[in-house]
Formats: C-alpha cells, sequence, structure tokens
C-alpha cells in the first residue's frame, strides 16, 4: 500500500485489481461518485491534486536580475573610476543612479511577473466527475482519490486513474514512457508487475486522451501519481526570452560595445592632444552614461505585461511571449466554424423522417404521437455523453448533444429513463475516420445498437430505411432523395446529423453494418452577429480570413454567406491536395473549406506558410494540436477546446468568439508599436546625448553636460515619458494598415534615419543654447552648463510629441491623446526645473538657479528642435500625399 501520514491506504497495483475491487477498495460507487463529505475528508488527508505549481518567480531572482545587464556592468566601471580618480561626489551619484534605476526595475519586473503569473491561473486545467449522483465540472486540482472521472478524446489527465469504462479509448504516454504511439486502454486487470507501458487498465496524470472515451475512478493525486514520483518530467522548463525580448536584449548589447569602442577612441584622441588624464576619463564617463538607455529593458517589460493584461481582458489569453509581436504580423486567419463564427448555441429546428420535414417550431406537440420521431429521438437520446441538468451549470457535455436531449425531454424522453429500460453495453466513441459514435443497450435477449454521425458516413453504413409501413431496404434511389434532403438542410444553414439503429443477438458485433437508418436531425448554430463586422475589419488591416470546417459543404456555403465570406469557390477536404500543388493565386481565391479532416488542416497551414503568409489558425479538438502547432499563431478555445488543444496553441480566447482575434490582432500591433516608438525615442534622446559630449570634445569645447547630469536626465527621460509612450492605447486606424513583416527590426533603416537626424536637432539646440548663454549672456561655466542641462532636458520632454505617425493629426494623435504622457510630463517638468533651486542638489551636478534670460533661452531652443522636427514631418507627409495622387 502507498501510505501517507494520518493518511487512509490507497490501493497498491491498482492496475492489477478489477474495477470491482478498485473501487470496493476506495469505497465509492460509479453511479452516484463521491459525496461532498467524503471529498472534504479525502482532500484533508492527502491535499490538493498538484506536484509542483508554477514556480513563483523569486523576489530575490527579480533583483539580482537587475544587477545582470551589460549596461549595468558599464555604469558601474564609471562609478569604480570615478571613485579611484577620487571623485566622491560623482562615483556615489552614479551608484545611486544604478541603485534607483534597479528599484525601478525591480518594481516593474515583479509586477510584471506577478502579472503573468496571474494571467496564467485563467488557464487551469478542469475535470469532469461524477458527485452526489451528478455529472460536474471541477478545477484539476481539487480531484481527491475515489472520484469518478470522465475522459474523452483530448483530455489532459490530471490524476492517476483505474480504468472502469473504456471505449475505444487510447491515450499518449510519450511524457511518461517515451513510447510516441498512443496506447489501447481497456478495462481488463494486468499483471501486478507490469511495466508502466504495459498498464493498459490505467490512465496517467500527464497523458493525454488521443481517442474514444472512458470512465476511471482516481487512486492517486499529486506527488503519489506515477508523474509525481519522477516530478522533473513535469516541472516547466526554464522560460525562453521571446524574439522580441532578444531583439531588445541584442540592441543593447551592440549599444554597450559600441559605447566602450566610443569611449577608448575619445580616451585615445584625447591623451594624444595632452590632455588631463581625469578631464579625458570624465568625458570618457559622460560619453558611456549617454549613450546607455537605461530604462529600455524595464520599460520594455512593462509594455509587454501591461499588453497581455490588455488582451487578457478582451479574452485573449497569450500562453507564449513570441505570440505578442507575431500576431502583428498576421496576414490570413483559418478560423473553425462552429463556435468561432457560430454561437455554438445548438437547437434542433427540424427532423426529417421517411413520412417529410417536421419543423419543431410548429408541431413540437404533436412529436409524441409520430411513431418515427420518437424512434428517431430515442436512438438520438440514447446515443449521447452529454449530460442534461435543469440548469446551465448542472448541464456538461457537448453542446449539439444537449439539444438533443432537451429536445428528447421535451415529448418525455428522458436518458436516465431510457438507459434503465435498456442498459448501456457497449459504447464505440465518435472517431474522426468513421464519423460515427455508437452506443449498444440490452434490449430483451439481443443488443441494440444506436448510431449518430454524419450523413453521408451513415447514409453509406445503413441497408435500410424505417418507414411509415416498417422497415425497407434502401435503394439508390431512396439514398439519393435522403442525400437531397441533407443538402437542402444544409442549404438553411443547419448542421444535420443522421440516426440509425440495428437489433443484433451480439453485443461485439461491427457498430456500423447493417443499419437502418432512422431519419435526420437539423441543429441551427447561427452566425455570431459580430461577426461580418470583424471580418471587414480584417480584410480593411490586410488580413485574409479564411472558414476551414469539417462541417458539411452546404452548412459552410450558408454560414459563409451569413458572415460576409465569399462563397463563389469552396473546396471539400478531398480537393485539398490538388489544390496545394498550384499556384498560390489558386489558394487565396479560397475562402471557405469543408469536410476537412485534421491532416488537412495541417497540409493548408503548412501550404499558407510555404506562399509566404505568417497564419492564425483555429482549433478546439486533440486532432487539431498538430495544426495549432505548426501555425504562426494557435488558437485554442478556452469553452470547448480540449487541453491538448489548448497546450498547442500559443493563445487561448476565453470566449471562443472570433471577433476576439481580431481584438488581439490589434493590441498585438498596438503593442509592437508602443514599443518601437518609445525604443525609438530613448534612442534619439541618447544619441542627442552622444553627440553634445562628442562633438564637444572634438570641437575642443568645455563639456556642456556633466556625467552625473546626464545621469539624472536618462533616470528622468528614460523612465517616466518612455513608460507612458508604452501605456498608449494606439492610433484609432492600426488596422487599417497592412501587416508587418515579421522579420522586420524593431528599429529599421527608415527609424534609424529619423532617429539619427532627430538627434541632430536635438544636439543643434543645446549647441546653440549654449552659444547664446556664452556670447550673448557672458555666463560662466556653471551657469552655462546649467542652460544646456535645461535645454536639453526640456527638449527631450518635448520630444515625445514627435513620436507620433506621420500621417497622424498634428495636435490630436495617438500621442497627445495618451493622458498617461500628460501626467509624465507635469512630473518631469518639476524634476528637471527642481535640481538648480535645490542647494544640495544644485552642488552636487553643478548648477546654478537661473535668470529669466536664462529661462527664455532654455525654452526657446528646447522647443525650436520640436518645432523644427515638427515642420519636416508635415512637409514629408504632404509631399509624399502628393506624390501619390500624382500616380494615382
Amino acid at each position: 500500500m502507498i501510505t501517507t501520514p494520518h493518511a487512509e491506504p490507497l490501493p497498491d497495483a491498482p492496475h492489477a485489481l478489477t474495477p470491482a475491487t478498485t473501487l470496493a477498495a476506495l469505497e465509492v460507487s460509479p453511479a452516484s461518485g463521491l459525496f461532498e463529505s467524503d471529498v472534504a475528508h479525502r482532500r484533508a488527508i492527502h491535499g490538493p491534486n498538484t506536484i509542483a505549481a508554477r514556480r513563483k518567480m523569486s523576489v530575490l531572482v527579480v533583483l539580482a536580475h537587475q544587477f545582470t545587464s551589460p549596461v549595468v556592468f558599464l555604469l558601474a566601471a564609471a562609478a569604480a573610476f570615478a571613485f579611484f580618480f577620487g571623485e566622491i561626489e560623482e562615483g556615489g551619484a552614479i551608484t545611486a543612479v544604478l541603485a534607483v534605476n534597479a528599484l525601478i526595475g525591480f518594481v516593474t519586473e515583479l509586477k510584471a511577473a506577478r502579472s503573468i503569473e496571474a494571467l496564467r491561473a485563467l488557464g487551469t486545467r478542469s475535470a469532469r466527475v461524477r458527485r452526489d449522483g451528478h455529472t460536474r465540472l471541477i478545477a484539476a486540482e481539487e480531484l481527491v482519490p475515489g472520484d469518478i472521472m470522465l475522459v474523452e478524446a483530448g483530455d489532459s489527465i490530471a490524476a492517476d486513474l483505474r480504468l472502469i469504462e473504456a471505449s475505444n479509448l487510447g491515450a499518449d504516454e510519450s511524457t511518461l514512457t517515451g513510447e510516441s504511439v498512443a496506447v489501447h486502454k481497456h478495462v481488463a486487470a494486468v499483471a501486478a508487475e507490469a511495466r508502466l507501458g504495459d498498464r493498459a487498465s490505467m490512465l496517467f496524470k500527464g497523458t493525454s486522451v488521443t481517442r474514444g472515451s472512458g470512465v476511471g475512478v482516481v487512486t492517486s493525486t499529486g506527488l503519489h501519481t506515477e508523474l509525481g514520483r519522477v516530478s522533473q518530467l513535469v516541472e516547466d522548463a526554464q522560460a525562453g526570452s521571446s524574439p522580441l525580448e532578444k531583439k531588445l536584449a541584442r540592441l543593447s548589447g551592440q549599444l554597450v560595445w559600441a559605447t566602450i569602442v566610443l569611449a577608448a577612441v575619445i580616451i585615445v584622441f584625447g591623451l594624444a592632444r595632452g590632455g588631463a588624464v581625469f578631464v579625458i576619463v570624465e568625458a570618457a564617463i559622460a560619453l558611456a552614461v549617454a549613450a546607455i538607455p537605461e530604462g529600455l529593458p524595464i520599460v520594455a517589460t512593462l509594455a509587454l505585461a501591461r499588453g497581455m493584461w490588455r488582451m487578457a481582458r478582451q479574452n485573449a489569453l497569450i500562453e507564449r511571449l513570441s505570440a505578442v509581436e507575431t500576431l502583428g504580423a498576421t496576414t490570413v486567419i483559418l478560423t473553425d466554424k462552429t463556435g468561432t463564427l457560430t454561437e455554438n448555441r445548438m437547437t434542433v429546428r427540424r427532423l426529417w423522417v421517411a413520412s417529410g420535414e417536421i419543423e419543431l417550431a410548429t408541431h413540437k406537440r404533436q412529436l409524441a404521437d409520430d411513431p418515427q420521431v420518437m424512434r428517431l429521438l430515442t436512438v438520438a437520446t440514447l446515443c449521447n455523453d452529454a449530460t442534461l441538468g435543469h440548469t446551465v451549470k448542472e448541464s456538461s457535455g457537448d453542446p449539439m448533444e444537449l439539444a438533443l436531449l432537451r429536445t428528447g425531454r421535451g415529448i418525455g424522453l428522458t436518458r436516465h429513463a431510457l438507459i434503465a429500460a435498456h442498459p448501456i453495453a457497449g459504447k464505440h466513441a465518435f472517431d474522426t475516420t468513421s464519423k460515427m459514435m455508437a452506443t449498444v443497450h440490452e434490449k430483451g435477449e439481443a443488443f441494440l445498437f444506436a448510431v449518430k454521425g454524419a450523413p453521408e458516413a451513415v447514409l453509406a453504413a445503413c441497408t435500410h430505411a424505417a418507414t411509415e409501413h416498417g422497415d425497407v431496404a434502401l435503394e439508390d434511389e431512396t439514398r439519393a432523395q435522403w442525400t437531397a434532403h441533407v443538402e437542402h438542410l444544409g442549404l438553411h444553414g443547419l448542421r444535420v446529423l443522421a440516426c440509425a439503429e440495428k437489433n443484433d443477438a451480439r453485443a461485439d458485433a461491427a457498430p456500423y453494418e447493417g443499419l437502418t437508418l432512422l431519419g435526420l436531425i437539423a441543429l441551427e448554430d447561427p452566425a455570431r452577429a459580430d461577426v461580418p463586422q470583424a471580418i471587414h475589419d480584417c480584410r480593411d488591416a490586410g488580413i485574409r480570413v479564411v472558414m476551414v470546417t469539417g462541417d458539411h459543404a452546404v452548412t459552410a456555403r450558408s454560414i459563409g454567406r451569413a458572415v460576409g465570406l465569399s462563397t463563389s469557390k469552396l473546396v471539400e477536404g478531398h480537393h485539398i491536395d490538388k489544390l496545394i500543388g498550384g499556384t498560390h493565386a489558386d489558394l487565396a481565391a479560397i475562402d471557405i473549406f469543408a469536410r476537412v479532416s485534421p491532416a488537412e488542416k495541417l497540409a493548408l497551414v503548412r501550404a499558407y506558410q510555404a506562399a509566404g503568409e505568417v497564419v492564425a489558425m483555429t482549433g478546439d479538438g486533440v486532432n487539431d494540436a498538430p495544426a495549432l502547432r505548426q501555425a504562426d499563431i494557435g488558437v485554442a478555445m478556452g469553452l470547448r477546446g480540449t487541453d491538448v488543444a489548448r497546450e498547442a496553441a500559443a493563445m487561448i480566447l476565453l470566449d471562443d468568439a472570433f471577433p476576439t482575434i481580431v481584438k488581439a490582432i490589434r493590441e498585438g500591433r498596438v503593442i509592437f508599436g508602443n514599443i518601437r516608438r518609445f525604443v525609438a525615442y530613448l534612442m534619439s534622446c541618447n544619441l542627442s546625448e552622444v553627440l553634445v559630449v562628442g562633438l564637444a570634445i572634438l570641437l575642443a569645447l568645455p563639456l556642456p553636460i556633466l556625467p552625473l547630469q546626464i545621469l539624472y536626465l536618462n533616470l528622468v527621460t528614460d523612465v517616466f515619458p518612455a513608460f507612458a509612450l508604452a501605456m498608449g492605447e494606439g492610433e484609432r486606424d492600426v488596422l487599417a494598415r497592412p501587416p508587418r513583416d515579421p522579420k522586420e527590426p524593431i528599429i529599421g533603416r527608415a527609424q534609424w534615419i529619423t532617429i539619427v537626424l532627430q538627434s541632430f536637432a536635438l544636439a543643434a539646440g543645446t549647441f546653440g543654447a549654449m552659444t547664446l548663454a556664452t556670447l550673448w549672456l557672458d555666463l560662466d561655466s556653471d551657469a552655462t552648463v546649467t542652460v544646456t542641462f535645461l535645454t536639453l532636458a526640456f527638449a527631450q520632454l518635448w520630444h515625445v510629441f514627435d513620436m507620433r505617425q506621420s500621417h497622424s493629426p498634428l495636435l490630436r494623435n495617438e500621442v497627445t491623446s495618451n493622458v498617461w504622457l500628460w501626467g509624465a510630463l507635469a512630473l518631469c517638468t518639476v524634476l528637471v526645473a527642481a535640481p538648480p533651486y535645490i542647494a544640495p542638489m544644485a552642488e552636487v551636478m553643478h548648477l546654478v538657479p537661473p535668470t529669466l534670460d536664462m529661462w527664455g533661452i532654455v525654452l526657446a531652443m528646447s522647443l525650436a528642435p520640436m518645432i523644427l522636427i515638427q515642420i519636416v514631418t508635415v512637409a514629408i507627409t504632404r509631399h509624399a500625399k502628393s506624390a501619390r495622387a500624382a500616380i494615382m
């Protein structure tokens, strides 16, 4: 026996026990499951069903991370040089700035880490169990030994189970055994000494169901599961950096090396001219400090974390950071139909039996008097895995099957009563190959096979058809008529199921042979009202929307027409291979693919990618996982998606709605735009400081701005305005532009040219202020440095207004409408203007209180670069518009 301190014994080697023995040992009935009082007692003994939660990022780890950047190393070296040359104040100030910068980074990164951890909690797993005689959905962590758990294809197993029912059940146990082939499962006991991979009567935590369905009793939870014993298998790997973070890290590294080279050149140049060693080293330190955007990593972390939260509020849960930047580059969305383009609110609208079509809205009261209808709905109720309660919370299962149960209950057919009369003797779970499901029931001395599935599959398996005058052979002409009925219903946007039955002396007879067709059931899943506008928005954004569904072609065409997709060209799954072998133009002409298998979905994703598209793919089933993982953005359904699909996806839709994808794409574009905007802002501000210091050294001028002043500036302008830019809501027309190239760098050639030119404008304003202070006001060195410090500081603050898109309006745009920015400017104005008037700060930073004349120079020369940049931007934009108009 396996025991825990003060715990009741759990069955040892349950795989070698019969289902009845295991149930007896755990003191549970498979029909009713555990009672809540039992659950509380067992949880108190065995604890929660967890092995090791995703480790929270340690506070010490976050703190240590603030001192691992090359930027920090460079600043620390600058402080060391200052101390070495006896400049205690300067060295202490650099150290203080490092500490403040680390504190800001620590608080921001810790908050971002906790935010992402909270987001992860939105994606917790669930399990379907029987408790108190009812089927309910619970959090996987709440499972206890003895719980009766229901599983089906696509489920991730949350605890170790001894199977007591199994229907065509297979499991992927590669995480435990390394065996990539799915293992067939059954209820028969196996040898006690059987190795893990041979325990076919068990399902293990951490594995997944690949086909079929089953019922099991939980034998072990948490650390007592097989996975718990080898818990290193499920510990999360060290989270890697996203491509965006790697690009930012590469940019910072390049800046550090460029700074080191530049500082070395300055030192060599200064010494060659016979300058004082300390003055030269001070200039080199100033240059090093000026070149490094200390706030870059902090702001990037904030932007990503806030963006993920914004997406979560829009019901899009990001599982991988790489998805954030890829979203903005998406060019094609391959979307499922059911629940994504439609409401996933299935309702039976029509029935079709041999006597004709029946509209439920007008004939519901007469249904119970029709023997053909009763026979059809009896099979639909029996061949069903859903559980229908009296409320939505008490109900669970596939929406289509719930709709069948509701219709049956409406005429007095309840599954509970039917099962009592015809106990289940066997089950053949739905399979994507057969496209059918069957349950086997005792019926006197024989067995009743109840079958439902895709109409074409059921029709192919039928040899007879039910009529008013009894069962008759299904002739080709009659078969063609039923096929026409299916198409007729599909043209009205209805999803069609066929039901059939047969009686056989053996319960293990082939379920899909010699069936008798009973009729058709047509269900409606109306298109979501907000989908047409979302598809229109996608087209405006340069994104193609393609429906890829396993449903019938006529149904797909009807829904496509309702949501605004082109229905002129529709391709069914069996023609996809031929289409893929053609040109990209052939692929681009199709908006709807119907009757598509999971393998064909994967082939479509690869075909679009081979054509250069960035593909987002939606899916919910276990068989969608390969296509979801292959896609550039795999999008899983959070409400109806399987665990396997969610684990394969980069993004989870918490509401399963297509418009949420569009919102997420918009947020992805906004996040990338914000990051590009604040990186450009930081680069131009820091490059302007490099130009001011570098040109002064080359021209043998006094330093216009000192190292401490640059550090102070960077602490202010590298953090608060950049934070505000990262919080921007984006331009209104962000979805009216084509997707960007995913290989495009954060700062491309065009951005670098703009950054350099803007930096020269900021530097020119600073030198202009220095010239006026020296020649016009005849100020001493400290007063001159005060003017240049304040000029450069305010020029950088006003520079945030240059971060608007060139096509945005001059006065009301994405920058001026950012309320965070106005708050940052107000705070920074106080922080920049205050030091000359605070004696201790003024003494350390070599500043003096400015006169009115000095303030006049500061305001004029700090506003001049912004005005010049705006004039040039407007002129270039107008010229570009004129050129486009001339071409058109």
